[in-house]
């Protein structure tokens, strides 16, 4: 995961509410093995009917309940695939939070005035390690986790978590019986 410290640009308006994954990537499309490949194919039926237009820019905002439904990863991989760097919502659905924020993805939490605020803008600047977003006329401060604030701000995927601790899985690895004997320790 790249690391994210401030995600600046312009920004794309989706004014819809409960949007759920599979608009944003339709299940004909998750057949494919490899994590690439799905930007082209985000809100395809509603683009491709004319129901929406949308610029790849680094910001998304949106409408509460933004990525309701199934637990689909592939839908955060095709918002950022299709050039979205962070979405901002009123709500989200937890799943889909998760998902983002496992995968580099920001969203961002503001009320819904705030979020047609920035909308209206047209440009905005989300600052992490502040925990601020601001537009022209306006500024927010958004809550996260501490721990998600630190994995973002560290590009730590969970893979990259589990290797900072490389040293002492080796130490397990190579005491007695190793991982797979009798004799094994606790990494305490």
């Amino acid at each position: 995961m790249e690391p994210i410290e401030i995600i600046e640009g312009p920004v794309s308006v989706l004014d819809r509410s409960d949007v759920d994954t599979d608009q944003i990537i339709p299940k004909q499309f998750l057949k494919r093995v490899e994590r690439t490949g799905f930007g082209e194919f985000l809100f395809y039926d509603w683009i491709r009917d004319g129901e929406i237009e949308l610029e790849p820019n680094p910001i998304l905002v949106s409408g509460r309940n933004f990525g309701s439904g199934s637990s689909r990863e592939h839908a955060v991989w095709a918002l950022g695939q299709f050039g979205f760097k962070a979405v901002v919502a009123p709500s989200y659905s937890d799943i889909f939070y998760s998902n983002c924020t496992k995968n580099g993805f920001l969203p961002v939490v503001l009320d819904e005035a705030e979020c047609r605020s920035l909308a209206e803008s047209g440009h905005g600047r989300i600052h992490l390690e502040e925990q601020v977003v601001s537009w022209d006329g306006g500024e927010a401060h958004f809550e996260i986790d501490p721990e998600i604030k630190r994995r973002l701000l560290g590009g730590l995927d969970d893979i990259a978590l589990t290797m900072q601790d490389e040293d002492r899985i080796d130490a397990f690895e190579s005491g007695p019986g190793g991982s797979y004997g009798p004799e094994t320790t606790a990494l305490a």
